[in-house]
């Protein structure tokens, strides 16, 4: 008879080979999920014994979700059974208001073990988010030395590499020995975030070189670390704008990379996963201004915040639409005489602004990998200007003989299709110009929304077509 410990492992065995063969026709194997909240629904009513063995796998991230999901009672007792390792990297996983609502439903000792574990630069974003009597809290719980890191942490600008940073890694003095710095990898390997990459300091604690795990468990035990060093190293300072660090990780496919203070002295390393949390964010940032609405409004935000803060760019779209209706009321004797026009005005309006709009994510997405150089920005400009005659010359052909054949007339045929042909070189040309005109004057591209090209698109456009009916009006009557 086996113990209950291997029963319960054999159990578990067996229903992850269940779900293995249930999936075994499909490309991957995985849950969504609602999957993952039932099963640990079940799991969680368990004994302590029982709800550890089940979770002791189990990714933080998919804790996380589990937290976010499940009651308040069923979260108190995740908390309770987690290892403190798990624990601390779920919560890590969480928002700052789940963070902060975690230590205090945990024990001011079980909280202050987590704390004193988790990244510092993830405390740092945590509580630059909660209020100052809560912030004061969490650090009162914390070692005398980790709070004051923390506190050292939070005083950059969040979006630099000071910011970003975490104080964890491995640094050894050039005058090392391969052993003397394997011995210190091996002490503090479990409290540093990343120990792919090593950094090396002199006497002054200036970063001068660095090199990685790889090449120090390989050399001869009595080589020194500066003979082994790469003295050629890419770092940025603390104020450095988090774009750019990003930038560099892309370029250079670091996995961290140091950050220094204006005299080269080592103040800590940005990581790739934090890296990737600033692309996501600058991705959902233009995006948002793309399409003129507020980074802050998601899933959560209630109607009237939510219409408070895309008023202001509507207003002003509006005004600019009522133009628009202007130009048509100028061209009215022209429609009066051919009514026919109308029938391809939310055609030549609606080309425009598609046109524009591509041009526009071309541009912005180009200016968001590379630095416009003079060069660069005469190839775009007459890349984008063939791109419009090509495009114009298609689209304008093709309507042309659309509206003759429909509207049994070549000059309105004629007319319809030079119109389009115009527009959208005009639309091509404006969505490629506006986002580079604001790059030059240190705007932000990405302000040229789409529905702000789109708008203006509309006003070039009817001024071009019922321009252009005005002036052959004699042989379309």
């Amino acid at each position: 008879m086996g113990s209950k410990r291997d029963k319960q492992k054999q159990a578990w065995n067996e229903k992850k080979t269940t779900k293995a063969d249930s999936n075994k026709d499909k490309d991957t194997v995985s849950y969504d999920t609602d999957e993952i909240i039932d099963e640990a629904e079940r799991i969680l009513q368990g004994s302590v014994d029982e709800v550890k063995y089940a979770l002791r796998y189990w990714h933080p991230y998919d804790l996380a979700v589990v937290y976010r999901h499940v009651n308040l009672s069923q979260r108190s007792r995740l908390l309770e059974v987690l290892e403190v390792g798990q624990l601390t990297e779920m919560i890590r996983e969480l928002n700052p208001d789940l963070q902060l609502e975690s230590f205090q439903m945990l024990g001011r000792n079980r909280a202050a073990e987590v704390l004193n574990r988790m990244d510092n630069d993830d405390l740092a974003d945590m509580m630059a988010a909660v209020s100052v009597e809560e912030k004061e809290f969490l650090l009162s719980l914390m070692e005398r030395e980790e709070s004051d890191t923390v506190r050292r942490l939070m005083t950059y600008e969040p979006e630099t590499a000071g910011g970003l940073m975490t104080n964890r890694y491995v640094w050894f003095y050039e005058r090392y020995t391969v052993r003397e710095a394997v011995e210190k990898v091996k002490a503090f390997a479990e409290m540093t975030k990343n120990v792919h990459y090593l950094y090396v300091v002199n006497e002054q604690k200036r970063l001068v070189g660095t090199l990685t795990y790889r090449e120090l468990v390989l050399a001869p035990e009595t080589d020194t670390i500066q003979s082994l060093m790469n003295e050629k190293v890419i770092s940025v300072t603390v104020d450095t704008d988090q774009e750019e660090v990003a930038r560099l990780f892309e370029q250079y496919d670091f996995l961290s990379m140091p950050v220094v203070d204006p005299d080269d002295k080592l103040l800590g390393i940005v990581t790739v996963d934090d890296v990737i949390d600033v692309l996501r964010e600058e991705a959902h940032e233009d995006i948002n201004k793309l399409s003129a609405t507020d980074k802050t409004i998601d899933f959560r935000t209630n109607p009237f915040t939510a219409a408070r803060r895309r008023l202001p760019w509507l207003i002003m779209l509006l005004f600019l639409g009522l133009v628009s209706g202007s130009i048509i009321s100028w061209f009215e004797g022209t429609l009066q005489q051919v009514v026919a026009l109308t029938f391809f005005m939310p055609m030549i309006a609606g080309m425009t602004g598609n046109t524009g709009t591509q041009s526009l994510a071309v541009v912005i997405r180009g200016l968001a990998s590379e630095h416009l150089d003079k060069g660069t920005v005469t190839r775009l400009l007459w890349r984008e200007l063939f791109v419009g005659l090509i495009i114009g010359t298609v689209c304008g052909t093709a309507v042309a003989l659309v509206a003759g054949i429909w509207q049994g007339s070549l000059a309105l045929g004629l007319v319809v299709g030079c119109s389009l042909f115009l527009t959208v070189i005009i639309g091509t040309m404006a969505g490629t110009v506006i986002p580079i005109l604001l790059y030059r004057l240190n705007a932000d591209p990405a302000v040229a929304s789409g529905p702000l090209i789109t708008t203006l698109n509309d006003i070039f456009s009817l001024t071009v077509y019922f321009g252009t009916a005005t002036l052959f009006l004699s042989y379309l009557i």
